[in-house]
């Protein structure tokens, strides 16, 4: 089975360009309501996810004296880049002619797997809940 199959293709799936500011992150999570959110280069190539965890991170800080909050106050936070918000785990994308297998074996750690072409560019996600409704209506035991 070729993977494609399950395939959101990016022009159906909300994602963020690296060179975002924290605050344009935030609003478009929150506006779709994902826990996480794919993040492309403006040439289109695959940088990683980010989760509402690694934003909740960002402004708490280690300790409260150290969080941008404190630091910069909430209107600041328009102004600095995506970048500055640390990813504590690594949403890994796999090749448009992965197995399912290799597939399987992301989404069971990932809510969704980021899919990218030859060239590394972004061209989408597989939602593990495809995945699972997938087999579950074609193997269903009656």
């Amino acid at each position: 089975m070729n993977i494609a199959f399950f395939l959101t293709p990016k022009s159906e799936v909300a994602f963020l360009y690296d060179d975002f500011t924290v605050r344009q992150g935030l609003e478009k999570m929150r506006h779709h309501g994902y826990t996480a959110i794919p993040v492309i280069s403006r040439n289109g190539q695959y940088v990683d996810a980010i989760r509402e965890g690694d934003f909740l991170w960002y402004l708490t800080g280690d300790e409260a004296k150290s969080s941008p909050l404190h630091r910069i106050g909430r209107k600041n936070i328009e102004k600095k880049p995506l970048s500055a918000v640390k990813r504590h785990r690594t949403y890994e994308p796999v090749n448009i002619t992965a197995s399912v297998e290799q597939l399987m074996d992301k989404a069971c750690t990932q809510n969704f797997v980021p899919v990218v072409d030859d060239l590394g560019s972004f061209i989408g996600i597989i939602t593990r809940r495809d995945i699972i409704k997938y087999f579950y209506s074609h193997d269903r035991i009656e």
